[in-house]
């Protein structure tokens, strides 16, 4: 009953069985190892200290950035040179834009220093002056964003003198000199000036270090692989068997089989086949037989 199974139609449909399985279980064991993979850095994140608290080190030192270094106090030294406004920018559920100012160091690449945060528009807002001269600063690092980071701005079209995005690659444009591939946030406030005081932007926890909403992504495309390798399943028993209750009502004689080997419909009950061709035998008694219109 089953020799079907070994016709070239089946094997087309074995052979995507046999594949599709099992690539729907790895893809499912993959996105599975992913979230463990982040609850397991959120917990070691949760047992570290604060970065924040640990002692402060020279910015190079610290780079390149990631889930280690991030957050870390990093120290760097010397001349504020161009300013630039990031906007959209949110805090404490309010709607502002960060202030940043390029740190020219010695060695003669720029350091991103966000100084702070005020709230509104960034369009014709007045900020504080940056410091003149040589200073050094000490700021929570932070690596550069991206188009996934809150609070991107990727659209473009900007005002001049405002970006969306703080990343050497957006800055580099901007600017006539090396920049870091990192940026550090002032953990204290600077005094205000005409623009009033900023507050300080806390340093954002590293990419991937949480159970953010990547997270319970992984979770769920876990899922959706595992029901897809349960579903091309239940479609092949569900083909199987159709086809073996066809090949059984044909071994019955409940379904004629046509010459091409599909089932033939059947006639409909006291319907005469007529002949094709007219000099066939019987064919002149069926049509002496068939009523005349009046």
């Amino acid at each position: 009953m089953y020799r079907f199974l070994l016709t070239p139609r089946w094997w087309g449909i074995n052979l995507f069985v046999v594949l599709a399985i099992p690539f729907c279980v790895f893809m499912g064991t993959w996105q599975l190892g992913r979230f463990e993979d982040r609850v397991q850095s959120h917990e070691q994140a949760e047992k570290q200290p604060d970065p924040s608290t640990r002692a402060a080190k020279p910015l190079d030192e610290l780079l390149p950035v990631d889930k280690v270094t991030s957050g870390r106090p990093a120290v760097a030294t010397g001349t504020y040179a161009d300013q630039f406004l990031v906007p959209g920018r949110e805090l404490d559920d309010r709607r502002g834009f960060y202030v940043l100012n390029m740190l020219r160091t010695d060695s003669g690449k720029a350091l991103p220093v966000v100084r702070g945060w005020l709230p509104g528009s960034a369009s014709g807002a007045r900020v504080p002056a940056a410091p003149e001269g040589e200073v050094t600063v000490t700021g929570d690092l932070q690596a550069s964003e991206n188009a996934r980071s809150k609070g991107v701005d990727v659209r473009g079209g900007l005002p001049g003198g405002q970006v969306g995005m703080i990343s050497a690659a957006t800055l580099v444009n901007l600017v006539p000199y090396d920049v870091y591939d990192a940026w550090v946030t002032l953990p204290e406030a600077e005094a205000g000036g005409t623009g009033g005081a900023m507050k300080p932007v806390p340093a954002a926890a590293p990419e991937g270090s949480g159970l953010d909403l990547k997270a319970f992504q992984n979770l769920g495309y876990t899922g959706e692989w595992f029901v897809f390798a349960g579903f091309v399943l239940f479609m092949w028993f569900r083909l199987v068997r159709r086809e073996a209750e066809a090949v059984r009502d044909i071994a019955l004689g409940l379904v004629p089989e046509d010459p091409a080997g599909a089932p033939e419909a059947p006639a409909a009950p006291g319907a005469q086949e007529a002949p094709d061709d007219p000099s066939a035998p019987g064919a002149a008694d069926a049509a002496r037989k068939a009523p005349v219109a009046p």
